[in-house]
This record gives structure tokens, C-alpha cells and sequence, in this order.
């Protein structure tokens, strides 16, 4: 069972930035995928940002080129550098955990908001 811990979450103004943080336990985390995701209220799980083992990136056109998602093997944590943030940014978010063998786990959220 792999546990994640997210941290950064907050309250910012428009055009702030924010750093979330997951660290997650385990061996197998170098080898695994690993993303982030929000949802905002009354709204649908999306993915923001995706960081593979092979460290090749992926994002959602909202937040291209003011998100970075990066991830430190060394200490099991997985990044997201979040700036020029929007109050439509404002969402639970939440980190996610792809393993080589095929389970998916999930962190138990941060919240983020941005007032205007």
C-alpha cells in the first residue's frame, strides 16, 4: 500500500504562485507515473499535469506554461510549481500515484484558492 502526503495548498492572490508537494511512500516510486489532478466544486476530477518515470511531461492546455510539474526521485516527492495563478484555479488538488504493477493510488487532496 502506498501512502501519499500533499502539502502547499492555499489561499493566494490572483497572479500568486504556489508550490504543492506529494510525498509518497514506497520503493517503487521511481518507476512509477505520477500526476496531478483537481476538481472544483460541482465540477468533474481533471487531470492538470502529468510527470512519467521516464520524466517526460504532459498538461492540460489551462495551465501550459504556468504550471511545472517535476518530480526528486531521491526523496519520493513529486512537484507542482503553479504560478500566474487564476481564481479559476481554484479546486481541490489532488496527486496521484501510477505504479508498474497497475495500481493507482490517490492523496487526500489540498486545497487551493485564488481570490481575484
Amino acid at each position: 500500500q502506498v501512502q501519499l502526503v500533499e502539502s502547499g495548498g492555499g489561499l493566494v492572490q490572483a497572479g500568486g504562485s504556489l508550490r504543492l508537494s506529494c510525498a509518497a511512500s514506497g520503493s517503487a516510486f521511481s518507476f512509477s507515473d505520477m500526476g496531478w489532478f483537481r476538481q472544483a466544486p460541482g465540477k468533474p476530477r481533471e487531470q492538470v499535469a502529468l510527470i512519467f518515470s521516464a520524466g517526460n511531461t504532459n498538461y492540460a492546455d489551462s495551465v501550459k506554461r504556468r504550471f511545472t510539474v517535476s518530480r526528486d526521485n531521491a526523496r519520493n516527492t513529486v512537484y507542482l510549481q503553479m504560478n500566474s495563478l487564476k481564481p479559476e484555479d481554484t479546486a481541490v488538488y489532488y496527486c496521484s500515484y501510477s505504479s508498474p504493477y497497475g495500481n493507482v493510488y490517490w492523496g487526500q487532496g489540498t486545497q487551493v484558492t485564488v481570490s481575484s
